[in-house]
């Protein structure tokens, strides 16, 4: 057993795919532009040059702080956030601090746990995994703009000031991760949010999603008390998953090796450095008060009308969580296979055109989405009614002999005693759930209908 736990809390920033920066009107589409082209005197931080607040950029914000469950500020400012580096040319950054658009949210996430031999048959799954939620919790959704680029040759340091002033969107935990395996899990949901609300690419090769871990470690079983160790480091910029699990693992090393000889890590700031695999040391890390924070006086307060931020919540689409569940309930999908058609909002889509089209050829949705599943179906190459044509034509046909239907839906009843007493209580969920067990005994090729029909009659 491990003498040390980690606490884990994470800042992720996330770069808005707006036409405009968020404080001027020049383009936001600065990558590999020639640099410096994309610049004016407001992003240049030229004196006399005031900043005016993108409206859009805002209404994204919220929109990805009510995906996550926030709760809204009705009255929110922005702040200043003072300090000197050759990124951030007017010396201070503008962000917010006390009063952020959104606080107070989660996610939750799916976190494995081995099952032990006392585990039942039912609540075995997927090699002997059963899937658990966690709840993470947010801290705070900002609005903030982005620095400069900084790139370093030999001696010199060249800034490249074309990413100054593009809006960027700060998310911050609670410290509620045990493991790097959660974060990696929580950064891939985040990820999927922003991109499936359409507000960011989130590429981390172009620096759409930067990914700040913050560690610590505390004694075994001292944290029921809810206090926190005395120390964190922040490892940042990171911009990869690989490497945020990378980085995570060595300084729970690294610290536990110092919490062993008495002594307790030093509260700074590191960086990943991918060719050594190691974390450095960069600074002593800031406290809030030591960036000064004031509220932005060039820019007013903004406060929220009744029934505005409902206009927002309405244009949230479906989230691929939300997906995943309705695909195994409406079409008997597995776990596995719902979360994968439902991994992007694109590929969702061109799921559900295609059993749409299935049903009219006698295609069970679940042969369909073992078809993209198995055979990595290019999207953007193959139509949907192609994916279906191609099963067809191999002779996939429906199970409609009822005899053999008979003998699918008895084995699926035997297999889900728990389910059917939830639908003998009146769940009509439950029935859906049988429906999808016999679907994917059958591979998909079970008349669902008829096996309905059969389900309600056994378990009269």
């Amino acid at each position: 057993m491990n003498k040390y736990e980690p606490v884990i809390g994470l800042e992720v920033h996330v770069e808005l795919k707006t036409k405009s920066k968020m404080f001027c009107g020049c383009s936001a589409d600065y990558f590999g532009k020639e640099p410096n082209t994309h610049t004016c005197p407001v992003c240049l931080g030229l004196s006399g040059a005031l900043p005016v607040p993108n409206g859009k950029a805002i209404e994204w914000c919220i929109k990805i702080g009510l995906a996550l469950n926030c709760q809204i500020n009705e009255f929110s400012k922005f702040d200043r956030k003072n300090y000197f580096y050759p990124d951030l040319a007017k010396g201070y950054q503008i962000s917010q601090y006390d009063q952020p658009f959104c606080k107070g949210g989660y996610v939750e996430v799916n976190k494995s746990v081995i099952l032990g031999s006392e585990a039942t048959p039912e609540s075995k799954k997927d090699s002997g995994q059963a899937r658990m939620t966690k709840r993470i919790g947010i801290t705070r959704v900002h609005m903030e703009e982005d620095t400069a680029k900084l790139t370093h040759s030999g001696s010199d340091s060249l800034i490249d000031f074309n990413r100054s002033g593009v809006p960027l969107v700060e998310i911050v935990t609670e410290p509620d991760f045990e493991s790097a395996e959660e974060v990696v899990e929580y950064l891939k949901r985040l990820q999927q949010i922003v991109r499936y609300l359409e507000v960011s690419n989130a590429d981390m090769e172009k620096g759409d999603m930067r990914l700040e871990p913050n560690i610590s470690l505390r004694v075994q079983g001292t944290g029921d008390s809810g206090q926190l160790p005395k120390y964190k480091v922040e490892v940042k910029n990171i911009n990869s998953f690989r490497f945020v699990d990378r980085a995570i693992k060595f300084e729970i090393e690294r610290q536990a090796e110092i919490l062993d000889k008495g002594e307790t890590p030093v509260q700074e700031t590191r960086g990943w450095n991918e060719a050594k695999n190691a974390t450095i040391s960069q600074r002593s890390k800031e406290e809030a008060h030591d960036y000064r924070y004031f509220p932005e006086p060039d820019i007013p307060p903004i406060r929220w009308r009744e029934g505005e931020i409902e206009e927002i919540r309405k244009q949230i689409p479906e989230l691929a969580n939300e997906k995943g569940d309705r695909f195994q309930k409406d079409y008997g999908l597995s776990p596995t296979q719902a979360s994968i058609v439902s991994g992007s909002r694109d590929l969702a889509e061109y799921f559900e055109k295609a059993a749409e089209y299935g049903k009219q050829k006698d295609v069970s949705a679940i042969q369909i989405a073992n078809q993209i599943i198995n055979r990595k179906t290019d999207i953007t190459k193959v139509s949907p009614e192609e994916v279906v044509d191609e099963i067809q034509s191999r002779g996939a046909g429906v199970i409609s002999d009822q005899a053999e239907l008979e003998k699918l839906v008895k084995e699926a009843i035997e297999e889900n005693p728990k389910v059917v007493e939830d639908y003998k209580k009146g769940k009509e969920s439950a029935l859906r759930a049988l429906i999808g067990a016999v679907m994917r005994k059958s591979a998909g090729k079970a008349d669902a209908e008829k096996a309905k029909v059969i389900l309600i009659s056994l378990l009269k």
